[in-house]
């Protein structure tokens, strides 16, 4: 248990939150914040997990599905996203995914040398199934046992000229002048809205930490991006079992609620794919059909069939202790282990 009191969160008494001080950028204070989750029955693990773009954690079934597996759940909101931005700042923005290497570092350092956790599985969903990835390969941390990556951005999706040298030329040089510069681009509005549950969706969430027209895109942090997609393209070094899920398709034809829905509508899966194996030599890909962007957002169809492929992959790679008995209260909203 936590050594220290923490604050009741926004989601509800259950979930616990503080907040984590960072060395000051040139814009200013820097914090992050982290999340917790307690089991009703520890078996003395933990999950540690990071959102992606626009985004921040409010999966409050995927927080539970691991505390009804005896794991104590953490969420990172990193710097300048969701519980963690601050009135001074520009939403969203690095100039190097390295910079997320400290808030990673000090909430690793409360799960296992605070809390005592010797056995973590990390966690990561689209633009923080990159930076998760990354953090793992730099620090290779002695505690963790596994990886789930939901939706993980390993590659620039569009036309093909995106990802040639003089693209990446060009990202560099203007990254670098001018990181500040947007990049024009036209959100609709359709994948946010197939999410929230005022507008068709399920899931109620802050408009104002997640916007349903997303964020703007600078050049700085694009810059960074495709330095994080280089060094996964050149091969991770993780060692421990890792499990990639995604929807079985994209579309990026015109998008209504339905295609945003039951395909991913942000990213490439067969770039998601292709690239899984660069993660490190344990890998498991897993394409849910129907499911959307962020797989465990997806219809109740699709995300049972996710929680069966996650329950299926974690009893066979990370074994529970000896003796614990399942939950089938928590599992039997998700679907049956055996699909």
């Amino acid at each position: 248990m936590p050594l220290v009191p923490l604050q009741a969160d926004i989601l509800g008494p259950d979930y616990r939150v503080e907040t984590i001080s960072l060395p000051p950028d040139t814009e200013g204070p820097v914090v992050a914040t982290l999340v917790t989750l307690e089991p009703e029955r520890s078996n003395g693990r933990a999950v540690l997990h990071v959102h992606g773009f626009a985004d921040y954690f409010f999966h409050t079934e995927y927080a539970e599905w691991w505390a009804a597996r005896g794991y104590t759940f953490y969420a990172l909101d990193l710097r300048k996203y969701g519980r963690s931005i601050r009135a001074h700042q520009t939403p969203n923005y690095v100039a190097d995914l390295g910079e997320y290497h400290a808030e990673i570092d000090l909430a690793w350092w409360r799960i296992t040398q605070r809390d005592g956790h010797r056995e973590v599985v990390a966690s990561g969903h689209s633009t923080g199934g990159l930076t998760v990835p990354l953090w793992v390969h730099e620090r290779r941390p002695a505690e963790l046992v596994a990886m789930v990556l939901n939706s993980p951005w390993f590659d620039m999706q569009g036309p093909a000229w995106l990802r040639s040298p003089a693209a990446r030329v060009a990202i560099e040089r203007i990254g670098t002048s001018r990181p500040l510069q947007q990049i024009p681009r036209r959100i609709n509005g359709v994948y946010g809205r197939s999410l929230h549950r005022d507008h068709g969706g399920e899931w109620d969430y802050d408009l104002d930490w997640k916007p349903l027209e997303s964020r703007p895109v600078y050049v700085g942090w694009l810059r960074a991006i495709r330095r994080g997609h280089a060094m996964l393209h050149d091969g991770l070094d993780i060692g421990v079992p890792t499990l990639v899920l995604s929807s079985a398709r994209s579309w990026f034809g015109a998008q209504t609620d339905e295609t945003a829905a039951t395909h991913d509508i942000v990213l490439d899966v067969q770039q998601i794919r292709h690239w899984a194996s660069s993660v490190g030599r344990h890998v498991t890909s897993v394409a849910i059909e129907g499911a959307m962007h962020d797989v465990v957002l997806s219809r109740p169809g699709p995300r049972a069939q996710a929680y069966a492929a996650m329950s299926t992959w974690l009893d066979a790679w990370v074994p529970r202790p000896s003796g614990e008995q399942d939950d089938e209260g928590g599992d039997a909203d998700h679907g049956d282990h055996r699909a």
